[in-house]
């Protein structure tokens, strides 16, 4: 069930921040396959390396269906085109875990880009006391989907594979 509960945190957390990539202001990736790598500090979670395959619809739909539902969950999220990129900050909240997050984005959204987050969280699981964590999502486009692939689809780690067309799924599974 830790795993489980685990996949689908860095999950949600992939969706938001491809989410946040993926907004109206910012260029839309590449289509075709992505490999997304995903280090964290000051979090159990370890590396984890996904695979994303995507197109223009895709990117969009995800930037208007995590955008409400980042809406729902966040106080906070904006957005900023920086000289080198992109800036984003937000505060958002899940299951009495208030997260407040600093994000830099840089990258040509075409053969690679880099989204380094660091983040603080109190309460619900971070405790009273706070926690502490960067992650840096590394993304580099590797050519066309596979063959077994439709856009959307992100396989994980161990071969658990779901499509980011589908969070109303991953909404119903958030803690209330």
């Amino acid at each position: 069930m830790t795993r489980k509960v685990a996949l689908l945190g860095s999950v949600i957390c992939l969706v938001l921040s491809a989410g946040a990539a993926c907004a109206d202001d910012l260029p839309v990736r590449k289509a075709g396959l992505w490999e997304l790598k995903m280090v964290r500090s000051g979090s159990a979670m370890p590396e984890m390396t996904m695979q994303h395959c995507t197109d223009e619809t895709v990117d969009k739909d995800m930037n208007n269906n995590v955008s409400p539902m980042a809406k729902q969950i966040c106080s906070k999220q904006d957005i900023k085109k920086t000289s080198t990129g992109y800036v984003s900050d937000s505060e958002c909240n899940v299951a009495g875990m208030t997260t407040t997050s600093h994000a830099e984005i840089v990258g040509d959204f075409s053969s690679a880009y880099t989204v380094k987050t660091s983040s603080h969280a109190q309460g619900g699981a971070a405790g009273a006391t706070g926690r502490d964590s960067t992650m840096t999502l590394e993304a580099k486009w590797l050519g066309a989907c596979k063959p077994d692939q439709k856009p959307g689809d992100i396989v994980m780690p161990g071969g658990f594979k779901m499509n980011v067309r589908d969070v109303d799924k991953l909404k119903a599974l958030l803690p209330k």
